[in-house]
C-alpha cells in the first residue's frame, strides 16, 4: 500500500513539472540599436530581467540587438504586429504618417528633461493615440531628453546650419531641419557612424546618450546645445508587445507584463537616457571637443524660424481630421506639468 502511495505521488509531482513546464512561455524582444548602447543595456535588459524574476521563471526573454533576426528599423512594427516577434522597442517616427498624433511631441522646442517628456508622452498617448495602436499592447511610449546637433564644422549661429546635410530622424525633425536651412538626409540612426565617415552627412541630430555607441564624438568635434531648458527636438519611441501574444498569456503573466507597463515603466526608460546623456557628454568633453551651448537670444532666433512649422503641422493634421491645436496644447501642457514648469 506504502508503494502504491509512493508511486501515486510521484506520478502526481511529475505531472506538476510537465504542467509547470508546460507555461514557460518565451517572448522574442527585437530592436535595432547594439547592445552596449544606453537602452538595451540600462533599460531593456533591466526590465526583462524584472519580467521573468517576477514570473517565477515562466516568462523567458530572448533579447535580440541590433537588428540581428533580420530586416530594417522601419519594418520593427510591421514585425511586431504581424507576430514576427513578440516585443520591440522602436522609434516612432521610422514610420511616417502611421501614427500622426504622436508627431506633436516631435515639434521644436517643446520637450525638457528624459524622464519628463516620457512621463508627458505616455500620458498623452493614453488620452490621444491608442487608436493608432491597433494590434499593439503598449508598454511604454517614451521620448529622449534634449536633442541637440553633433557637427564636423562648429554651429554657433543659425546661419551655420545654411547648406548643412544633416541627419534628421523622422518626417517632421527633416522639416525643421530645412526650415532652418540645412540639408536634411533622413535615415535610422545606426546608419549615423557610417554615414558621417564617409562624408555622406556633415552633422547629425541626435541626444547625448546615443553618441557613445555610435562613436559620434570620434568623428565629429563639435556640439551645439540650447539655452532655456528645452531641446531642439525628441523622438518619441514605442516599446510594445504584439496584442496576440499578450492574450495568449495566462492571467497571472498578463499581470506581470501589466505591472511592467505604464506611466512609470516610461519614466524609468527616460531616466536611462538622462543618466545615458551625461556620459555622452563627459566622453566628448574628455576629447576636448568643442561644446556650445547657444545662448539666450540665439535660441530664440532659433525657435522663431522653426515656430512656422507647428502651424503648419496643426494645419496639416487638422485637414486629416485631428483636433491638432488642442493635441498641441495638450502636449505642451503635459510637459509643463511633468517637468515642474
Amino acid at each position: 500500500m506504502k508503494l502504491k502511495s509512493l508511486f501515486l505521488a510521484t506520478v502526481a509531482l511529475g505531472a506538476t513539472v510537465v504542467s509547470a513546464h508546460a507555461q514557460e512561455i518565451t517572448l522574442r524582444l527585437h530592436q535595432f540599436l547594439p547592445p552596449q548602447a544606453t537602452i538595451p543595456a540600462n533599460a531593456i535588459k533591466p526590465w526583462a530581467e524584472k519580467v521573468q524574476s517576477e514570473s517565477g521563471g515562466q516568462i523567458k526573454i530572448e533579447q535580440y540587438d541590433a537588428m540581428s533576426l533580420g530586416g530594417t528599423p522601419p519594418q520593427l512594427v510591421d514585425q511586431l504586429v504581424d507576430g514576427v516577434v513578440d516585443i520591440v522597442w522602436t522609434v516612432i517616427g521610422y514610420t511616417p504618417g502611421r501614427f500622426p498624433t504622436t508627431e506633436a511631441f516631435e515639434l521644436p522646442f517643446m520637450v525638457t528633461t528624459g524622464e519628463a517628456t516620457s512621463k508627458a508622452f505616455h500620458e498623452y498617448c493614453e488620452k490621444h493615440c491608442a487608436d493608432e495602436f491597433t494590434g499593439i499592447k503598449v508598454i511604454a511610449w517614451h521620448g529622449h531628453g534634449p536633442g541637440l546637433i553633433h557637427s564636423k564644422r562648429p554651429v554657433e549661429k543659425l546661419e551655420d546650419m545654411k547648406g548643412l546635410k544633416i541627419r534628421g530622424g523622422s518626417r517632421v525633425i527633416n522639416e525643421m531641419l530645412e526650415a532652418l536651412g540645412a540639408t536634411p538626409v533622413g535615415m535610422p540612426v545606426p546608419a549615423v557612424t557610417e554615414a558621417l565617415s564617409k562624408g555622406v552627412i556633415d552633422a547629425t541630430t541626435i541626444p547625448w546618450e546615443v553618441t557613445p555607441s555610435l562613436k559620434v564624438s570620434e568623428l565629429v568635434g563639435n556640439h551645439t546645445g540650447f539655452s532655456g531648458g528645452h531641446g531642439l527636438y525628441t523622438q518619441t519611441f514605442l516599446f510594445g508587445m504584439n496584442q496576440a501574444s499578450y492574450d495568449r498569456l495566462p492571467d497571472n503573466l498578463k499581470a506581470v507584463i501589466d505591472a511592467n507597463s505604464g506611466i512609470e515603466t516610461a519614466a524609468m526608460f527616460g531616466r536611462t537616457m538622462d543618466a545615458g546623456d551625461k556620459v555622452g557628454l563627459k566622453i566628448a568633453e574628455d576629447r576636448d571637443n568643442k561644446i556650445v551651448t547657444l545662448d539666450e537670444a540665439e535660441t530664440k532666433r532659433w525657435h522663431d524660424t522653426a515656430a512656422p512649422l507647428i502651424d503648419a503641422w496643426v494645419e496639416e493634421m487638422s485637414a486629416k481630421g485631428l483636433d491638432a491645436a488642442a493635441l498641441v496644447e495638450d502636449a505642451q501642457a503635459l510637459i509643463d506639468k511633468h517637468t515642474g514648469m
